[in-house]
């Protein structure tokens, strides 16, 4: 059996607020989910529309994503986690 890696809520909520690079995108984390854990990044530069219950187009929100920071098995760290790049610190 692989070591788990022990990283703490706490650890990852001193993220919060950092300017990451995901995927080409400029983004800031925003939240931390307990459930993974996996932190949430907002977009910082673009808008989308967010759409209601029927489909229809409402208000321009922030995109958002959820990138996990341990892989299933608890042993590493996921390699989306890995690929951002810190921006500040």
């Amino acid at each position: 059996m692989p070591p788990y890696i022990n990283i703490t809520i706490e650890q990852l909520r001193g993220m919060i607020g950092l300017h990451v690079r995901h995927e080409g995108m400029i983004c800031r984390v925003i939240e931390v989910l307990e459930d993974g854990p996996s932190i949430v990044l907002m977009d910082a530069r673009r808008d989308m529309i967010q759409t209601n219950q029927f489909g229809n187009p409402g208000r321009r929100v922030p995109e958002t994503y959820t990138v996990p920071v341990l892989t299933a098995e608890r042993s590493a760290l996921h390699p989306r986690f890995l690929a951002l790049d810190l921006i500040d610190g």
